[in-house]
């Protein structure tokens, strides 16, 4: 595996946040209450876009590679929120963790010097449901979902169980290289 020297990448990151103070009582971890910091996530968002820059095992299109600039969307929302839009744009009823929504890009966006990478969107209950129910904090689950839905706006799919564990176990790749 052969690592690529990388320049200074730019990311423009639209953070979105609900209130969700009435959680506040489960949340007593400082690292915790870093997952409400759109900081946090830009941070978090340049590491994996700098590790998979770096990186040439792995199918995504040729240019992404030459690009320095990139945005995306991210936004921390209710169950209400994310059952409206898995039903409005998935056509499947109640509340999932997460959504992404790629941009679609193919050869000739080369010439672009930014890419627009998605938007994805998470839903804070059921990341906390779901940290309680894999035993971990909800730091780490809202890095996997974040993570999970990163892939999708990257191309990723899972089509088969194959490509489910390849992406699952590339997403805990990007996750360890946080710490």
């Amino acid at each position: 595996m052969k690592e690529k020297i990388i320049s200074e990448i730019d990311l423009d990151l639209v953070f979105q946040c609900n209130d969700f103070s009435q959680y506040s009582n489960k949340l007593k971890d400082t690292k915790s209450n870093l997952i409400f910091e759109s900081i946090f996530w830009e941070k978090v968002f340049l590491s994996w876009i700098n590790t998979i820059l770096k990186k040439d095992d792995y199918e995504l299109p040729n240019f992404i590679f030459e690009k320095k600039s990139f945005s995306l969307g991210f936004q921390i929302i209710s169950n209400q929120e994310i059952a409206s839009m898995n039903q409005k744009w998935m056509q499947k009823n109640g509340p999932t963790d997460v959504l992404s929504f790629p941009i679609i890009f193919d050869e000739s966006l080369n010439n672009l010097e930014h890419v627009e990478l998605g938007d994805i969107l998470v839903s804070f209950e059921m990341a906390l449901e779901q940290s309680y129910e894999y035993k971990h904090s909800i730091y780490r689950e809202m890095l996997w979902l974040a993570s999970h839905g990163f892939l999708h706006l990257l191309g990723w799919e899972h089509n088969n169980d194959l490509d489910l564990e390849n992406m699952l176990n590339f997403q805990e790749y990007l996750i360890t290289r946080l710490d």
